[in-house]
């Protein structure tokens, strides 16, 4: 039985398209290339429904929540707020799962930082 094998991309609307990848690529150090190609390091992604009336992805009518994978969410979240993005004060940790922190993107989107357990 033929299987996907990974996300192949994450297309979104946004109000103002450049900018906001301006904002990825120069806060979030997204480095992608012409069409939006993106060379992501190897590991774990989740890939979860949430119930329709869920507040987990934040106010209003988000339908979809990026996670990013850190290396270091205690680091990452002190130079976001650095540079004056929006960030969450809350820190969740799951036990063997990991620490994760929230941030918004100019446009008021919620994303979700993850940094992995490592046992």
């Amino acid at each position: 039985m033929e299987h996907v094998s990974g996300i192949g991309g994450y297309f979104f609307r946004a109000k103002n398209p450049e900018t906001l990848l301006s904002w990825y690529r120069d806060v979030l150090g997204l480095d992608f290339g012409e069409h939006g190609l993106w060379q992501q390091q190897a590991g774990p992604t989740v890939f979860a429904s949430f119930p329709a009336d869920t507040d987990y992805f934040g106010p209003g009518d988000q339908q979809s929540m990026l996670n990013f994978r850190v290396p270091n969410l205690a680091a990452m979240l002190a130079q976001l707020r650095a540079a004056n993005v929006d960030v969450d004060e809350e820190i969740q940790e799951m036990e063997g799962v990991g620490r994760f922190g929230w941030i918004r993107d100019p446009e008021g989107n919620r994303i979700e930082l993850w940094e992995p357990a490592t046992d």
